[in-house]
């Protein structure tokens, strides 16, 4: 488990700002194959999985993360494919709790064995 899936997500205070871009770089590289978008205000990663309920025991899985760090992410579910995708609208960008929860999500994958099907 790395070291950002055993951390705690903060709350993001008023005027707080987003990363910079050397920052998400940085932080990106600590994540397994999370994306970023072009105008570097968000992360997302697509997981693939055999069925229906694979893929919904993920969300519910996911959504137990989100509930955990009071951070939560956009989900676009299909039958056997989970789109996650994180931002922090509070900062307008990127904060550390993104990458905090996409590492508590690659950890939880990691750690529960978890049958994914490759893209």
């Amino acid at each position: 488990m790395n070291e950002l899936a055993q951390q705690q997500c903060r709350p993001c205070h008023g005027g707080a700002l987003p990363l910079d871009r050397q920052e998400v770089d940085r932080l990106l590289g600590e994540l397994t194959d999370w994306k970023l978008n072009d105008s570097a205000t968000r992360i997302s990663r697509l997981f693939q999985w055999r069925d229906f309920y694979q893929t919904m025991a993920f969300v519910n899985a996911v959504a137990w993360v989100a509930h955990q760090e009071d951070h939560h992410p956009d989900l676009e579910i299909g039958y056997n494919r989970c789109l996650v995708q994180y931002t922090t609208h509070g900062v307008g960008g990127l904060s550390h709790n993104d990458f905090i929860c996409a590492a508590k999500v690659d950890a939880m994958v990691a750690r529960e064995g978890l049958a994914m099907r490759k893209p």
